[in-house]
């Protein structure tokens, strides 16, 4: 049985260029590559949002799986390369369902020990600014900073983009 693949952890601020970066470094694998989306519809905004996306996405070659939960399963059901967009609003979904946050980081570090190709999860780093000055967000920072670091630990490489600038924090950098 062969080692398991390379783990790419990409954080960033909102419009960092994380996304268009994990959408580089996948690009230079062979295809087919899978995009597993975790945003939900909540707004006419986010569902144009949406499907902009995906028009764009099926236009490059790409096969989208929607997982805004079960983010564990899709994983274990997609060969070749990843891209998992994103962490933060995977974990949105998972406080607002009042989800066992503890339970599905583990269900999700398990498929990704599991997989035998390259996996890209792309997250925004939420605890770079002022104390949120509600509970909710508090909260969110709080489990999205756990994770983060959770993820890093397993990750080989951890990668944080700054206007536009991949900055490696973990592991080697490109080639």
């Amino acid at each position: 049985m062969k080692a398991p693949s390379p783990l790419t952890l990409i954080l960033g601020g909102a419009r960092s260029g994380k996304t268009r970066y994990a959408e580089t470094l996948i690009k230079a694998l062979p295809a087919p590559w899978t995009y597993i989306a975790t945003a939900e519809v909540w707004d006419d905004e986010m569902a144009e949002r949406i499907a902009r996306h995906k028009a764009d996405r099926s236009e490059q070659g790409w096969v989208t799986v929607e997982a805004p939960v079960e983010l564990w399963t899709a994983l274990a059901q997609v060969n070749g390369p990843v891209l998992v967009d994103c962490l933060t609003l995977w974990l949105t979904n998972l406080m607002l369902g009042e989800h066992d946050l503890t339970m599905a980081s583990k269900r999700l570090l398990a498929a990704l020990s599991a997989r035998q190709s390259p996996t890209f999860l792309v997250a925004n780093e939420v605890g770079l600014g002022i104390v949120p000055d509600n509970k909710l967000a508090r909260d969110f920072r709080d489990a999205a900073g756990r994770l983060h670091q959770e993820f890093a630990a397993e990750a080989d490489r951890v990668v944080l983009m700054v206007a536009g600038l991949p900055l490696v924090v973990k592991g080697a950098p490109e080639r």
